[in-house]
């Protein structure tokens, strides 16, 4: 067995990942057409040194690449700053509905491409995202502000039992006639008109 062989598989692992790196944070079904060939063809280049060498070789080649693999996710896991390193980190790209151009820039990333990414998710304005996040796995995370969120079951729960026990105010700052007090409590309001009851 050549020696030399496992640190070349190494090496091709060390700039392999550099190279896919600076290319972006996109997954695949993310990239372009001309993104996708690229990288295939920067995959073709880098194992092309070690293909020649027969299956044995190939076979030896894709277990050091693996071993490789799962020893750069063992020290992410170790070592916070080797995981920002390697795989980078989340970067903010809406702050209070408002685009963080600069952040677009070095992500390489249009404001159209942002957009389709957020009515993917069902978000129709830029304006109703408190933050949103591209990644490092090419994704968009994001909350809407406070009150843009889909009310949760919770809430629903909560307005219905206060319409209940009739603490539910009007906005005038009138207390309004709560239509279930009667049926609940099975006494008639006074505050009606009694030819309406």
């Amino acid at each position: 067995m050549d020696l030399n062989l496992i640190w070349q598989t190494i090496l091709i692992f060390i700039v392999g990942t550099i190279f896919l790196r600076i290319g972006g944070r996109k997954t695949i079904s993310q990239m372009t057409i001309p993104q996708t060939v690229m990288m295939i063809a920067l995959g073709t280049l880098l194992i092309q040194p070690v293909t020649t060498k027969g299956l044995g070789t190939t076979f030896v080649t894709a277990g050091v690449l693996v071993l490789s693999l799962i020893l750069t996710e063992y020290i992410q896991l170790k070592f916070d700053k080797a995981e920002t390193t390697i795989s980078g980190k989340a970067v903010p790209v809406i702050q209070n509905g408002s685009l963080m151009e600069n952040n677009l820039k070095k992500l390489r990333l249009t404001v159209d491409k942002l957009e389709e990414r957020l009515r993917q998710v069902g978000v129709t304005s830029i304006q109703d995202v408190q933050y949103a996040t591209l990644e490092s796995n090419g994704l968009l995370g994001y909350t809407l502000k406070p009150e843009k969120q889909p009310a949760t079951k919770e809430d629903i729960q909560n307005l219905m039992m206060l319409i209940q026990n009739g603490q539910l105010l009007n906005t005038n700052n009138q207390t309004q006639h709560n239509i279930f007090a009667e049926t609940l409590n099975e006494n008639s309001d006074d505050d009606l008109p009694k030819h309406l009851q």
